[in-house]
């Protein structure tokens, strides 16, 4: 074996050759890493593998075969170059580390396939950080003092159980029993160290399989470098611990964990997905093409009928907008929510599950099956050690991508509260069991609902069709209403559109569109490389159409139409439409386009029944302005009814006369009653009387 020939002297100097003559350009590339790194008082001094594979191949296989025995070496060897370099920096630090980056493709090994044959071994693993323990102390080197003479004795510490001294060297020569010894920790030497859950990405996972996970202690300066929800590559080596659960008589199991050597931070922008040179290619003559936007329209979910609003609307959020961050600090979100209402047999979660498999980065959930901490992020306690774990929701893993939430409406109420922070902040805060932290949460949400009565009715609000309160509600850009209206002609065309497809026979238009591979890494590309601004046109196209909309609203009795959150999800859409283009610049077509969506959206939600004017209160605040009006004089009635009898509760009967008198509808006064009882504005002392609260 290699390191059996070569000393380890004489692979400490071998390695110090390596790191005072390796030359990049006549740059003394690690000699000055060094420099920098005495400067900034670091500790680590970051190897490419590729660098030690040219300057000495023995050196490489060392470190790919034995990497503890490279790794030990190495430390000393930046040790001696330090104390050249910086003398007085090399003795205030005891250890220095040597973190080896850039392994090649062949080392990099998935969490489902590591086995017994890397035990030891160098290797790199890629996956999702989901839990993360609380920084502790571990002791290297112990220092002990006699109870009975007060020698001091330093023991440096193995991993298990502590190591004591046997017997008191003074004591001994002397004599004398020694009555044991006692820990000094303040001479004591310890080492930050910290265990993480690294788990497989969902989009590499098999399907119909759970996502396996390996767990990663990270020592020293490596600490706090991941946060839950950080996708990023692990290089260390592979380490065995002994499986306390398994029968005392069975022979012994061991399970795997990694200590890690270099860990290393995916940044948000990159998304998982690579992109070629001859990708890119595509991509740029992709964005050439006139008819680009129907052809990318066309290519979301083609199975699926129709819907090219709809479409539109969710290819837009899979580009997203540009997040900024104020002057002041204030960060506005980037990020398009979009919810989908709609009939039984939609093509709702048809939806969703496409948007989540063609998103660089997607999760799909249902809101049925999804709590509060599945979703944001939960303190779990381990079993085997008792301590406590900070664990990443759904939100968190979709940072940077795509978070679709299936029956949004059956999620529990206590549960849906916690979408409120991600949606508009996009971060998740936890304070539990001592952990008090703060988590991204930068996704886009498609949601989808359906109606509280089983199908949408026309003659109601947005806000009574469905079971969602209206802080959640206001915080969609964009609401849509998928009706199953019957049609002769549109039910013949999709009942053709659907046999076909089952006899996969398929038309036409569906042999030249964007394969969902390249379609993702359009996305992609786009997410990643353009951040368009808005143009003086665009600018000026989506002040007018806001100034017109509320020019609406001027009059005393007139209801609001638009409010400044629409102004910005205007903004948002124009951004993704001229991403989607590949443009930095938003054009007047971004923002006409964005324009027609929002007028789309007025329309059909925005919009009190009553009076069938465009009222934006109906999805901010549940209740168009006639409604409000009318409420406000059923709670005026019981005042002044409760006024004229000495503030003593009044009958339900006698309130609902005197509101048939001034000509409301009884039906909707008794629904107003109830209402107002179930929001507290109301109580009843006893049956069939009721007094105001306020």
């Amino acid at each position: 074996m290699t390191q059996a020939v070569l000393e380890a002297l004489a692979l400490v100097e071998r390695i110090m050759d390596f790191i005072k003559d390796y030359r990049v350009n006549g740059r003394e590339k690690y000699r000055e890493a060094l420099r920098r790194m005495s400067a900034e008082n670091g500790v680590s001094l970051v190897i490419d593998f590729d660098d030690l594979l040219s300057y000495d191949r023995v050196l490489a296989d060392i470190l790919v075969d034995a990497p503890s025995v490279f790794l030990e070496s190495a430390s000393k060897a930046i040790q001696q170059v330090m104390m050249v370099e910086d003398p007085e920096y090399a003795q205030k630090v005891k250890t220095f580390h040597a973190r080896i980056r850039k392994l090649p493709e062949s080392f990099h090994i998935k969490i489902r396939d590591i086995r017994a044959r890397h035990l030891g071994k160098l290797i790199a693993v890629e996956g999702i950080v989901t839990k993360i323990s609380p920084v502790k102390q571990e002791l290297v080197e112990a220092v002990f003092r006699c109870k009975t003479c007060g020698h001091e004795e330093v023991v440096r510490q193995e991993e298990g159980s502590l190591v004591k001294p046997t017997q008191c060297p003074e004591c001994s020569r002397e004599g004398r029993k020694s009555q044991g010894f006692v820990l000094v920790a303040e001479k004591s030497r310890f080492v930050d160290v910290q265990k993480f859950v690294l788990q497989e990405k969902p989009e590499e996972l098999p399907p119909g399989q759970l996502p396996r996970s390996i767990e990663v202690v990270v020592r020293d300066d490596l600490v706090d470098t991941v946060r839950p929800g950080d996708r990023v590559t692990v290089i260390g080596f592979l380490r065995v611990e002994e499986d306390k659960k398994f029968l005392k008589n069975a022979p012994p199991v061991y399970h795997p964990y990694m200590e890690a050597n270099y860990v290393e931070v995916a940044a948000k922008e990159t998304l998982d997905v690579e992109i070629t040179p001859e990708d890119e290619k595509k991509i740029l003559e992709l964005s050439r093409r006139e008819d680009l936007e129907e052809l990318i329209v066309n290519s979301i979910a083609p199975s699926i009928y129709g819907y090219k609003e709809v479409k539109l609307a969710i290819a837009l959020l899979l580009f997203g907008g540009v997040p900024k961050v104020y002057p002041d600090g204030i960060r506005v979100r980037g990020d398009i929510h979009i919810l989908l209402v709609g009939d039984p047999g939609t093509a709702k979660s048809q939806l969703l599950r496409y948007v989540s498999f063609i998103a660089p980065r997607g999760i799909y959930t249902s809101g049925k099956g999804a709590t509060a901490a599945g979703l944001t992020a939960a303190v779990v306690k381990e079993k085997s050690s008792g301590e406590f774990y900070l664990e990443a929701g759904a939100l968190v893993l979709a940072d940077g991508g795509v978070a679709c939430i299936d029956e949004f409406d059956k999620m529990e109420a206590r549960d849906r509260v916690s979408i409120h922070e991600a949606m508009e902040q996009q971060t998740v805060s936890i304070a539990k069991a001592g952990i008090v932290a703060t988590l991204n949460a930068r996704a886009s949400i498609l949601a989808a609902a359906n109606p509280a009565f089983g199908r949408y009715l026309p003659n109601r609000n947005i806000a009574e069709n469905i079971d969602l309160p209206v802080t959640i509600l206001s915080r969609f850009d964009l609401i849509f209403i998928l009706r199953d209206t019957p049609n002769r002609e549109k039910d013949r065309e999709l009942a053709q559109y659907v046999i076909d497809f089952h006899r996969e026979a398929y038309p036409q238009e569906l042999e030249n569109l964007i394969p969902p591979q390249l379609l993702k890494k359009y996305i992609a590309y786009a997410r990643k490389h353009i951040r368009p601004r808005l143009s003086e046109e665009a600018k000026a196209k989506i002040v007018d159409f806001y100034v017109s909309m509320r020019a609406k609203s001027e009059e005393p009795e007139s209801p609001i139409t638009i409010t400044p959150r629409q102004l910005e999800a205007l903004i948002r859409l124009s951004e993704a439409h001229a991403r989607m283009h590949l443009r930095s610049v938003v054009t007047e077509k971004d923002a006409e386009v964005a324009i027609q969506l929002m007028e789309h959206f007025l329309r059909n939600v925005g919009i009190d029944i009553a009076t069938k004017t465009v009222d934006i209160d109906t999805v901010m605040t549940g209740q168009p302005k006639s409604q409000r009006e009318k409420i406000i004089l059923i709670l005026d009635i019981i005042k002044e009814l409760v006024r004229s009898n000495n503030g003593n509760p009044v009958k339900v009967e006698d309130v609902v006369k005197e509101a048939q008198a001034r000509g409301l509808d009884e039906a909707f006064v008794r629904k107003v009653l109830e209402k107002l009882y179930e929001s507290g504005e109301i109580m009843m002392p006893r049956q069939g009387y009721i007094i105001t609260t306020v």
